[in-house]
């Protein structure tokens, strides 16, 4: 298939060069050696760390489309580029399978909600050379939220659309509350979506939320992949990046869910990372405390060894964080 991997993310915001500044505060993004040409009432900020590239935008017009996706959604993705080796039979591919091109010359299509994708030539990033401020290395999955009813038709439109393939599925329940979720994943392997949706049928909860705050599907987080999650964990920390916490119990019973561990128990527990693993082997997440007006975005950071796809425990472990959050915040 022609999708290769993800080449940027389009971030539409308030405030283009507040947030640029504070992702390179926090996590190390630089600016691109050349930034676009200025525009009248529009300011871009290119940024770029490892193979990672973000193209933040503000409007200062009511009027603009990026000041209109913020004003109904808040800072978020607005637009995924997905690098092809044939952009333009990746587009005709798409429309034939009911896509809905929304700029044929910019090879733009509706993709879930206001989230739009983007075929571009693939055009794989510049080796940068190795920094100790450098942690993240990749965009390793774009996690979307969706509508009750509406996650096994996002499903089969990235199958059929994009020539992606379904690898991991799985229906989550805490308490009264409940999800399903599937990952798919494009032929290359380098781009991984994980779509979720809400089950109506009991209690609402975070991606209801997440739904209502963000009015309608969205993207909820941004997983960048490190090599070395403990350095990138403590290197964010010094720099003022708040994580989400992990109870004391469940580094307990480690030894008895997964045997050993490839990071020492005593450094994850230090660190409040979490482990799962696959049938390749284990990864490592931990997720960033939301600083999202509406809490309906947020970031992740993963590294894995050996495990290609996802843990039996990786989307419950997300959505138990993300429920320890959210009670914080309520007190």
């Amino acid at each position: 298939m022609s999708i290769q991997a993800i080449t940027h993310v389009e971030y539409h915001c308030a405030d283009a060069a507040q947030s640029a500044a504070d992702l390179g505060a926090g996590f190390g993004f630089t600016p691109d050696t050349h930034q676009p040409a200025p525009q009248p009432g529009l300011h871009t900020v290119h940024l770029h760390q490892g193979a990672i590239r973000l193209r933040l935008s503000s409007a200062s017009h009511t009027d603009h489309p990026i000041a209109r996706f913020v004003d109904r959604h808040g800072d978020g993705v607005a637009v995924i580029a997905l690098g092809c080796t044939d952009p333009q039979a990746a587009l005709e591919r798409a429309e034939r399978h009911g896509a809905i091109v929304l700029d044929r010359v910019g090879g733009l299509v509706a993709g879930f909600g206001d989230v739009a994708l983007r075929f571009v030539a693939d055009a794989p990033a510049e080796p940068e050379p190795a920094a100790p401020e450098h942690l993240l290395e990749a965009l390793d999955h774009v996690a979307i939220c969706v509508p009750a009813g509406e996650l096994a038709p996002a499903v089969q439109f990235c199958e059929a659309a994009l020539g992606f393939h379904r690898i991991f599925g799985e229906y989550i329940s805490v308490g009264e509350q409940g999800m399903d979720s599937s990952v798919v994943q494009s032929g290359s392997g380098e781009v991984t979506f994980t779509l979720i949706e809400p089950d109506t049928t009991r209690r609402p909860g975070q991606i209801d939320t997440f739904l209502e705050a963000h009015d309608g599907a969205g993207v909820q987080h941004l997983a960048f992949r490190t090599r070395d999650i403990a350095a990138a964990v403590r290197t964010g920390r010094e720099r003022g990046v708040e994580f989400l916490s992990t109870p004391a119990a469940y580094y307990d019973g480690l030894a008895a869910r997964l045997g050993g561990t490839a990071i020492p128990v005593a450094t994850l527990r230090e660190l409040d990372v979490l482990v799962d693993q696959d049938h390749g082997g284990q990864l490592f997440q931990i997720f960033v405390r939301s600083v999202h007006a509406r809490r309906t975005f947020f970031l992740e950071l993963i590294e894995r060894q050996g495990a290609g796809t996802f843990g039996t425990a990786n989307i419950r472990a997300l959505y138990e964080a993300v429920e320890r959050q959210n009670a914080t915040a309520s007190v």
